[in-house]
């Protein structure tokens, strides 16, 4: 026979079923902002999908807990699975802000649940009552696929990486009558489900647009500071702030959403690999020197200096190459020759590091399809990121240089990529950290990263790469 007690807490229990801006406030404390509140109700009145795209830091994967957590307290049997692309998105991020909403839960409340390392469990019924946590992969489609139950919660954070094989493993367990699907996400790529969600498919989704200017949980200096660094009217800017989809510029060289999924994307270093480095060198006391150092698939750093004479820069290379092991040397030292790079690279080679002189003004590979060897080298940048098995540092103004420079076609038909000076006259710095990247496709070693038969990123340059001495 239940107590007072049980009756009282079913009762209440019962109104918060229906109310999880009560639950958030009166359990978890917080007042919800406005427009997280819309969403919270959005899934309490039926609403069964959702789609919000959103910039950086206004709240959702906060919101996202409170919503996993009030679903899974106010409703039996309950099976709610979270997604993202990538398990530190998963796990560092969303699953880690529900592990702390659960800590602020009052005693009571704690204690009817078990914390794992990938779910959350009524202790009560773990098999019928729980979050759990699954990565999205291409080669694991079925993380939203076979869950029934009652009540079914579906959250995808970060949903514009998701792929599409998810998406369509998860038809059914999205499309049953007991199921909310919420998908979340900066909307990084004008292509897939999500983007489907917001666009054509819109007057069947709940939609909302969360933007950084419009949220309190978002400083005005970042907002300037974005501005400053990408400019108002960027693909980043639109993407990070405004939360918009990227603009459609079709004579962009590399696209924002593949520089976007480069970042966090989950790639293991490959040991076996070769090293190469690129070394763009500053043609002028506003410009940096950039030195980018790739190990197969992954960009394990960029580092760049200002104001340094040729010899201090051929000092510092020299210092980062001999504090290495020699199994992490980079086996060829792409320089770009042009201007007072020749220099440098003479000197590099006279100390014995593998230097190779790169003129990326010479004729490229292929000579019907592309001006020169620079134009070549940034749409061989652009191909290595559409294999999509490639990994990126978080350098925001690598990210900005990438996606800036355009693509246009001479009189007889051959593409040519926007030069530096083409970009200053734009107000765009040169991109010194993105030329030293494009830098490491330029040596007849990067067949060795995939053969003969690999993707077009990994055929070699057949050209005469002879030091300059």
């Amino acid at each position: 026979m239940s107590s007072p007690e049980d009756n009282v807490f079913a009762e209440y229990l019962a109104v918060l079923r229906d109310n999880p801006v009560k639950f958030v406030e009166e359990v978890l404390g917080v007042k919800p902002l406005e427009y997280q509140a819309e969403l919270l109700m959005a899934v309490a009145k039926n609403e069964r999908k959702i789609s919000i795209r959103s910039g950086h830091g206004t709240g959702k994967s906060t919101a996202a807990s409170w919503l996993m957590l009030w679903f899974l307290l106010t409703r039996y049997p309950v099976k709610i699975v979270v997604t993202a692309p990538t398990s530190s998105q998963l796990f560092d991020a969303l699953f880690a802000e529900t592990k702390r909403w659960v800590n602020e839960l009052p005693d009571a409340w704690k204690q009817l649940l078990i914390v794992k390392s990938d779910r959350v469990e009524l202790a009560a019924a773990p098999s019928e009552a729980f979050i759990s946590c699954r990565v999205s992969r291409q080669e694991n489609p079925e993380a939203m696929a076979g869950v029934h139950s009652d009540n079914v919660l579906l959250v995808v954070d970060e949903a514009s990486g998701v792929p599409e094989a998810v998406f369509e493993a998860a038809g059914g367990s999205m499309s049953g009558h007991n199921a909310a699907t919420v998908l979340l996400s900066n909307p990084t790529r004008s292509s897939g489900t999500f983007y489907e969600t917001q666009t054509k498919l819109k007057d069947s989704w709940w939609t909302r647009r969360w933007s950084c200017q419009d949220s309190p949980l978002v400083s005005d200096e970042f907002v300037k500071e974005m501005e400053a660094r990408y400019g108002s009217e960027s693909s980043a800017f639109y993407v990070r702030v405004l939360g918009e989809f990227p603009r459609a510029e079709d004579d962009t060289i590399i696209p924002y959403h593949l520089v976007e999924a480069a970042l966090k994307r989950d790639i293991r270093l490959r040991p076996d690999e070769p090293v190469i480095w690129g070394l763009d060198v500053a043609l002028s006391g506003g410009d940096k020197s950039a030195l980018c150092k790739r190990q197969g698939t992954i960009v394990t750093e960029i580092r760049t200096w200002q104001n340094l004479d040729l010899m201090e820069l051929c000092g510092v290379v020299k210092a980062e190459f001999d504090a290495l092991h020699d199994s992490k040397k980079p086996i060829e030292i792409n320089v770009d020759v042009i201007g007072m790079g020749a220099g440098v690279c003479s000197r590099l080679q006279e100390l014995g590091l593998p230097a190779i002189g790169i003129n990326v003004s010479e004729s490229p590979s292929m000579k019907q399809t592309y001006l020169n060897l620079r134009a070549e080298l940034w749409f061989k940048a652009k191909a290595f990121l559409e294999n999509r098995d490639c990994k990126l540092p978080e350098d925001d103004g690598l990210v900005a240089e990438l996606v800036a420079p355009r693509y246009s076609f001479t009189s007889n038909g051959k593409m040519k990529a926007e030069g530096k000076q083409e970009l200053k006259r734009r107000g765009i710095a040169s991109p010194d950290r993105a030329d030293s990247f494009c830098l490491t496709f330029a040596g007849d070693a990067i067949v060795a990263l995939r053969g003969g038969g690999a993707a077009s990123w990994a055929k070699p340059i057949r050209r005469n790469l002879q030091g300059v001495a």
